[in-house]
């Protein structure tokens, strides 16, 4: 044999030597354990139908009953469980350890633990009872009132026995044997995250596609992808709200607009007459400002006149009383010509004004006027005949008519032609002489 087979056998020896020693030792360590009533881990040597039997290092194994798996799997032959003793066996009898124990004592420390970093824990319903449900929470036994097992307000069990939770610890007494957990808490804390996901992912003015979730009186509450939001009266439809409201039914998809988001409260506000025209912006443009509409007079109140005008909506007009013209009597069922001078946009009603229309009236027949000949105005015709009597004052007196000319005889007009001077002499000459010939005769 060689030197390195030598050694060999030697460190083989140790370690079979070593493995002894620990053996005996784990074995000693296990019955002080178990003798404390400590947990322990013990491996599985066989499963029977109504106890798993487990070696515990004495000449008989230890019995754990199969009940204490009860809602979990049977472990298999040769793995190792945690059990706790309770009742100590002899060379004739088997001890009986229980792992249900075991698995509640290491769960108190697990919850304490969970309770005091206000972690979350896992568990799974037992039983249903009055007012809430029994929960397992790793081995204990704890209590989840029907009030902290839903989001909303819960009147009756939802969850069937076995399904798995995930909660909070909100009381914890080991001595009192007391844990009351909230699922209601996690569900919160999850549907926050996922409204401020979905909230962050729209925009105000957006239109979405919404389900109508209830009806009020007031109100429609609709849903986004779980989130629930508010139509109020006013933004249901620009005319009779609260007829449209009663046509809307739970369950119905609509679309709507995004108006706001408020993100700390995780609410938002939704609008329906935001998806089609503003009716006062086309009476706007149906009726512009100053133009005529004609209508009839359907009612006369003392506030004013009402008027129907014409066009396939029968849109309604008002003349209140200070827009009366002079000579305006209304009278139902007469037909009338307006001013329009504005829209009223709560009521979608046209404010008309026979006021106007009359100025505007007069207007025109002016402007007519003008447009023809210029006539003299007044001021024009006093001034021409203060004109004329001046002219006649500034005028010479005319010349007394000759004797002959008033017995009727017409003196023969002589011709006007210019007379030299030399022509002027000699004509002159024979009226001396005649008038000398005259003196002599005379004589």
């Amino acid at each position: 044999m060689t030197n390195q087979q030598e050694e060999a056998n030697l460190a083989q020896t140790a370690q079979e030597d070593i493995t002894m020693d620990q053996l005996f030792a784990q074995q000693e360590e296990m019955h002080q354990k178990l003798n404390k009533r400590e947990i322990v881990n013990v491996t599985v040597v066989q499963i029977s139908q109504d106890n798993v039997l487990v070696d515990t290092g004495d000449k008989k194994e230890g019995l754990i009953p199969v009940s204490d798996f009860e809602g979990k799997a049977l472990p298999l032959v040769g793995s190792e469980v945690q059990a706790v003793l309770v009742r100590k066996g002899s060379d004739e009898r088997h001890s009986v350890l229980s792992h249900k124990k075991a698995a509640e004592a290491l769960g108190w420390d697990e919850c304490k633990k969970a309770y005091e970093a206000k972690e979350r824990v896992k568990g799974s319903v037992t039983e249903c009872v009055k007012g809430g449900y029994k929960v397992d929470i790793n081995g204990v036994s704890g209590f989840m009132p029907l009030s902290l097992s839903e989001l909303h307000p819960a009147y009756k069990h939802y969850l069937p026995k076995g399904a798995k939770i995930k909660a909070v610890i909100v009381e914890f007494s080991k001595e009192k044997q007391k844990l009351i957990v909230s699922r209601r808490q996690v569900l919160e804390e999850d549907e926050s995250v996922r409204r401020a996901q979905v909230l962050s992912e729209v925009k105000e003015g957006e239109i979405l596609r919404v389900v109508v979730s209830k009806v009020g009186k007031d109100n429609l509450y609709l849903r986004f992808h779980g989130i629930e939001g508010v139509v109020t009266l006013e933004n249901i439809a620009w005319k009779d709200p609260q007829a449209i409201l009663a046509n809307y039914r739970r369950g119905q998809r609509i679309k709507a607009k995004l108006l706001s988001i408020n993100g700390e409260k995780g609410s938002i506000v939704f609008g329906i007459k935001q998806l089609f025209l503003n009716p006062a912006e086309l009476l706007k443009k149906r009726y512009a400002y100053m133009t005529t509409a004609k209508g009839v007079i359907t009612k006369v109140t003392p506030e004013g006149t009402e008027v129907e005008l014409g066009g396939k909506n029968k849109t309604k007009g008002f003349i209140r009383m200070e827009e009366y013209a002079r000579d305006f009597e209304p009278k139902e069922g007469d037909a009338v010509s307006a001013t329009v001078i504005g829209v009223d946009a709560a009521n979608f009603t046209v404010n008309l004004s026979s006021k106007r229309f009359d100025q505007v009236q007069n207007r025109k027949v002016v402007a007519q006027y003008l447009k023809e000949a210029p006539r003299p105005t007044l001021g024009q015709l006093l001034q021409n005949a203060l004109d004329e009597s001046e002219e006649e004052e500034e005028a010479p007196a005319p010349k007394p008519a000759r004797k002959v000319e008033a017995c009727g005889i017409k003196k023969p007009e002589a011709k006007a032609q210019e007379v030299k001077p030399e022509e002027a002499k000699t004509e002159t000459a024979p009226a001396e002489e005649n008038k000398e010939e005259a003196t002599g005769e005379a004589k």
